[in-house]
């Protein structure tokens, strides 16, 4: 079973830039579709990128334009670049991955990470 551990996580005003990091413990990170969600004081997690198998990047509406998800399989390492940040992108942020099935809403990924926290000041 693989773990996962974001980072990145913090404190930024409005408009600033956060990049997030999810270490995912396996040597095949290529055989993983991996995804980051978020999920808001109050609010249901909901779904906000994904990188696939293949490299091809999905984004919630809300979210692009601003956000761009990577990978680095040599370091299995997923990324998260958060630009143009606003308030209500305040969230834990939570990456998750899934052998089978590309994480998006209604399809969720079977591992799952702990979260970082990402909080914008208006």
């Amino acid at each position: 079973q693989v773990q996962l551990v974001e980072s990145g996580g913090g404190l930024v005003q409005a408009g600033g830039s956060l990049r997030l990091s999810c270490a995912v413990s396996t040597r095949t990170l290529s055989n993983y579709a991996v995804g980051w969600f978020r999920q808001a004081p109050g609010k249901e997690r909901e779904f906000a990128s994904a990188i696939s198998w293949a490299g091809l990047t999905t984004y919630a509406d809300s979210v692009k334009g601003r956000f761009t998800i990577s990978r680095d399989n040599a370091k299995s390492t997923v990324y998260l670049q958060m630009n143009s940040l606003k308030p209500e992108d305040t969230a834990v942020y939570y990456c998750a991955a899934d052998l089978s099935v590309v994480p998006r809403d209604g399809a969720e990924p079977a591992y799952w990470g702990q979260g970082t926290q990402v909080t914008v000041s208006s």
